[in-house]
């Protein structure tokens, strides 16, 4: 039997009309100079002929033990790509703003679980002559990284490479492990005596909770972004040059990833300034950390990450006191996560979320306290130009998942010498997103007039 782990059981589980659990990327792509204007078509012939599907896009919830559709896996013998694989156009003149219209429509809607738990869009129509590609899977299907890894080995970094690769085709590599990973469950089983016998697996991050190391759960405050959420979503992307957030780094000391949420603690602090909505207390953000081994972000599907909470010092006025605030509390929350095993930390992370599951039940929606806000979450990407059959990848944006009283998410990836930002929120909770990313522009540009 093909049991799910106990994560991405949880995204089946908590999955409803309001709150779908996809992961999804937006792609835009410049076709080559020499393109005719069937271009996109052709490509699109090409991908539906791709029909060796591999097991992963191949999985569906099973209705085994009893009907459960939340606990094991089952295999589609047979593939309907016609389904899974559609094209779409754009109203002419086609604008960015219709593409994101259109594909936010298309990240609100419902995976159907009696298929595999994956479709793909080819959108053509754009005015300045670019197309687009968007696929979601389900995230107990895979995680961030997992996705951004597998989404790299359909480009080539040869711009005249004429192969074409769909992710439900691409094989894993081949690494120098012969034995295939074993299950989180057989792990889980394996490790739960030696964490009853080791106190300090409990000890430690106990330890990090009472000496203020971490950033405790519940201690968020309650602001428009932790409210019930609807299904239909919201969306605004950008992309802004890596330069600029490593001039501020060299001139502060801090990481790429401080840099980002001090942008985004800029950006929320201003938006909710706006609507007269901005707390006393600093927001907290999620900050998923992968803890894949090199072999295992290849081989083993799922997820595996641990839920770093930071201080995003939203209270503060001044920039560089936000930024170091920031960074502190992320060096901190990684010292006590490296002291653990995997699975430790993976069991705190699931601890620090565990309120998330709670809300969800009937009387338990409106919480006075949430364990954080939202979601931020820095996903590696691609650091050269990569292509499709010629065609250049433009801009690469991820879009993930807002939860219940979780109204929005950000989510950023490198791609080359970029950070390409995509924000994804609830159409009903968070009025007017797209002057979030004006104002994470505000946010950067207070940085390195800090700095200067």
């Amino acid at each position: 039997m093909d049991l799910l782990n106990p994560l991405d059981a949880i995204f089946l589980a908590i999955e409803s009309r309001e709150h779908p659990m996809h992961v999804g990327g937006l792609q835009l792509f410049e076709p080559p100079a020499d393109a005719g204007p069937e271009f996109a078509h052709e490509l699109y012939r090409t991908m539906a002929n791709a029909t060796d599907v591999r097991a992963r896009f191949r999985r569906q919830p099973s209705r085994r033990l009893g009907g459960f559709s939340s606990l094991s896996w089952s295999h589609a013998e047979n593939v309907d790509l016609d389904y899974h694989l559609r094209r779409s156009a754009l109203p002419s003149p086609g604008t960015m703003a219709d593409l994101l219209d259109l594909t936010a429509r298309l990240h609100g809607q419902l995976l159907d679980r009696h298929r595999p738990l994956w479709e793909a869009r080819l959108i053509e129509g754009l005015d300045d002559g670019r197309f687009a590609v968007y696929i979601k899977m389900h995230h107990a299907l895979i995680d961030g990284v997992s996705a951004m890894r597998l989404m790299q080995r359909t480009l080539t970094d040869d711009p005249f490479d004429s192969r074409v690769r769909v992710p439900w085709g691409t094989p894993p590599p081949i690494t120098v492990e012969a034995a295939e990973p074993e299950s989180s469950w057989a792990q889980l089983r394996k490790a739960l005596p030696r964490m009853i016998r080791n106190s300090r697996s409990i000890a430690t991050p106990l330890r990090g909770v009472l000496d203020g190391r971490l950033t405790m759960p519940m201690t968020a405050p309650k602001t428009m972004f932790n409210v019930s959420i609807g299904g239909a979503r919201s969306m605004a992307v950008r992309s802004w040059p890596l330069e600029r957030i490593n001039t501020v780094r060299l001139a502060t000391g801090a990481t790429v990833n401080d840099v980002v949420l001090a942008m985004s603690s800029a950006a929320l602090r201003s938006y909710l300034l706006e609507h007269d909505a901005l707390p006393a207390e600093p927001l907290i953000a999620m900050v998923p950390v992968n803890i894949r081994s090199a072999a295992e972000s290849d081989r083993s599907e799922g997820n595996m990450v641990a839920a770093c909470l930071a201080n995003l010092a939203t209270h503060l006025d001044d920039p560089l006191e936000r930024l170091t605030t920031i960074s502190s509390s992320m060096r901190e929350t990684k010292q006590v996560f490296t002291q653990l095993p995997k699975l430790e930390a993976m069991a705190l992370s699931a601890l620090l979320m565990s309120p998330l599951g709670v809300s969800l039940l009937p009387g338990f929606e409106a919480l006075p306290r949430m364990p954080f806000n939202l979601v931020i979450s820095n996903v590696p990407g691609p650091r050269k130009p990569v292509y499709m059959q010629g065609a250049r990848l433009d801009a690469n944006y991820p879009l993930s998942i807002p939860f219940e009283s979780q109204a929005m998410n950000i989510t950023l990836t490198t791609n080359g010498d970029n950070l390409d930002f995509g924000l994804v929120g609830c159409r009903r909770s968070v009025p007017d997103l797209d002057r979030l990313p004006g104002h994470l522009e505000n946010g950067l540009a207070e940085l390195e007039k800090a700095v200067a």
